[in-house]
């Protein structure tokens, strides 16, 4: 077994074991607990009690975060040529239809995000084995299939993302950067778990948040006191 480092000696000093944080000193806590020489992304974990397995209890949807995510988001708008002045005006990274779906096709997938309208879905639906696993596939429900082109690239450029429960009834997503202001953490954390409780399942029965966890990219977790989110 390898030995722990001075550094990660006292990062686990900092973090009291089994205790729960309010949202507003787990913020503080996590930007304190990293090390990393780069700008570590600050990830939330939220268990819930729902069972994934049904559809009435998934739990999906979309936010703006209010300070962003700090990370530089790719947009690939998919549009007919219409479309295309209103896409690159509103930021999109990568604009056109036929030669990049090629290009997907042999392979291609350095977008974070795929925006596309629903007169082009049909061409763009052949490509789902390959959007689908690494989450790319555009989707009306999360605002990525639309004829507001530009409006969408807006949004996901300021910071709107999709979560969705995974299969251990648990949403996991970047909600910001550790060069953050504590408060920007905070207010970022607690917009996405409104978002959450508003989406409670009516078919979800007992404890709906289990437990959230706050981290940073190699920091451990910090606890949060779930009251202190309701």
């Amino acid at each position: 077994m390898s030995k722990l480092t001075k550094n990660r000696k006292k990062v686990l000093g900092l973090v009291e074991k089994n205790k729960a944080y309010t949202l507003a000193e787990a913020s503080k806590l996590v930007k304190e607990i990293t090390t990393t020489k780069f700008d570590s992304s600050v990830d939330i974990s939220v268990r819930l009690g729902v069972d994934p397995r049904k559809a009435n209890q998934m739990v999906r949807g979309i936010v703006t975060l209010p300070h962003g995510t700090g990370k530089v988001v790719r947009v690939l708008v998919l549009c007919t040529p219409d479309k295309e002045a209103e896409a690159k005006a509103a930021g999109a990274d990568y604009v056109g239809l036929d030669e990049y779906i090629d290009k997907i096709k042999g392979g291609w997938t350095d977008v974070d995000v795929i925006i596309t309208m629903p007169s082009v879905m049909g061409k763009v639906g052949a490509l789902g084995k390959i959007l689908g696993p690494r989450g790319l596939m555009p989707n009306p429900k999360t605002g990525t299939v639309t004829l507001e082109v530009g409006k969408a690239v807006t949004e996901v450029k300021g910071g709107k993302i999709d979560f969705k429960v995974d299969k251990a009834g648990i949403i996991h997503t970047a909600i910001g950067k550790v060069s953050f202001a504590s408060e920007k953490i905070a207010e970022n954390a607690q917009e996405l778990l409104q978002s959450i409780i508003k989406l409670k399942p009516s078919a979800a029965k007992g404890v709906y948040i289990k437990s959230v966890y706050i981290s940073s990219t190699m920091s451990p977790s910090v606890m949060i006191e779930t009251k202190s989110i309701a």
